[in-house]
């Protein structure tokens, strides 16, 4: 056993040095959108909302955006199948400002998620010649528009999606919500999206703006119609067939409330924890084996009785920490000394993978805003 230890650990070193090269070249190419200069005039955009039972955040997102510097704006709203008061506050909206467009979606069509269905539509009415794809919980600055139109039009960009402010009220949501990306980081990379020769993207469902013209030789949402990572799909496919995309940071001038609890984050990540995993038992194991073997075994075996392990152990430790540091500093408004419970949330994080993966295949696929769809389905279309 102490030679399987030190076989990993030493491996293990090996693996976060190049995650930190890795990190430190890709982080130094990703912009701050609040050092860009606004955009006073220029092209229609057309800001494309879907939202279901979403009447506690609709109203505060749309008139944040509402009052941005840059007006030549239009909204599609697009409720979709709400039972609640959702397309009461759209058509109030609506009422209240003529730049502002209601959708409702009454009935899903086969072989659709609710939420892609709806962009989709909204994006079918849409003028501009950039879509916004944003969600409904969404509160934004000012100047962001204008930022992020003149970085996208000054780099003559297919796609921009931004990174937000992923508030979080809680110390532990706080933790699971930065142990998330640091995770996604080194699994994902992020940062490849702003280099050229790389065919590896990303997107995110706060900020993906994009080319309606991009948009529609991509193929729209009927590419991704069945996906419940949606917007890392449309990011990943644009980048792979070519699209010229950035990734910017924007924690000054987008928020948002990512769960409002710890329980809400397990019951939000039921929906594409799985399908980010590419609906595979073995990539479950591995997600698994990986995050105990990296994050919480080093910080066990540290008080080893064997020096070398103990000092492997340590240099995991070290390095990994200098890895989280870097991120956390950079894609959150968080503090780094969150770092000093790893183990624990990465068991948090374990607890949720195992969780969302047994619901998934007890309930014989996703539940999300009331709708089930089956797991033959979403394989169907991976």
């Amino acid at each position: 056993m102490e030679n399987i230890l030190i076989l990993l650990f030493s491996l293990g070193l090996f693996v976060w040095l190049v995650f930190l090269l890795d990190a430190m070249i890709g982080l130094r190419k990703l912009d701050s959108l609040e050092r860009e200069e606004p955009l006073d005039c220029g092209p229609l955009l057309s800001v494309v909302v879907a939202a279901r039972n979403e009447e506690k955040h609709i109203k505060a997102s749309i008139l944040s955006q509402l009052d941005q510097t840059y007006k030549n704006v239009e909204w599609i709203l697009v409720n979709d199948r709400s039972t609640d008061e959702t397309g009461k506050s759209m058509e109030q909206l609506a009422h209240q400002d003529s730049r502002v467009k209601v959708i409702h979606v009454h009935d899903l069509p086969d072989g659709w998620l609710g939420k892609n269905h709806a962009l989709f539509a909204g994006a079918q009415n849409a003028q501009g010649k950039w879509l916004l794809f944003t969600d409904a919980d969404i509160k934004y600055e000012k100047e962001a528009f204008a930022k992020a139109l003149h970085y996208a039009e000054k780099h003559q960009l297919d796609h921009l999606t931004a990174a937000p402010n992923l508030s979080a009220k809680s110390f532990w949501l706080k933790t699971f919500v930065a142990f998330f990306l640091f995770g996604f980081s080194y699994f994902k990379r992020p940062w490849l999206a702003n280099n050229p020769k790389s065919k590896t993207g990303t997107g995110i469902g706060a900020f993906n703006l994009i080319c309606k013209e991009a948009y529609e030789t991509f193929g729209t949402h009927e590419r991704i119609k069945m996906r419940p990572d949606d917007d890392l799909q449309l990011g990943m496919l644009l980048k792979k067939e070519g699209f010229r995309q950035r990734i910017v940071t924007a924690l000054q001038l987008i928020e948002v409330e990512w769960y409002g609890s710890l329980h809400e984050a397990f019951v939000g990540l039921e929906k594409n924890t799985f399908a980010g995993l590419n609906y595979r038992i073995s990539m479950v194991f591995f997600a698994i084996f990986g995050v105990f073997t990296t994050n919480v075994l080093p910080f066990i075996t540290i008080f080893s009785g064997n020096k070398t392990i103990a000092l492997l152990s340590l240099g995991n430790i070290l390095l990994s920490g200098i890895h989280y540091f870097m991120i956390i500093r950079r894609m959150t408004v968080f503090s780094p000394a969150l770092f000093f419970v790893l183990p624990l949330t990465a068991l948090l994080f374990i607890y949720s993978i195992i969780r969302a993966s047994w619901l998934t295949f007890k309930r014989g696929g996703i539940v999300w805003r009331g709708t089930t769809y089956p797991l033959s389905k979403l394989r169907d279309h991976e």
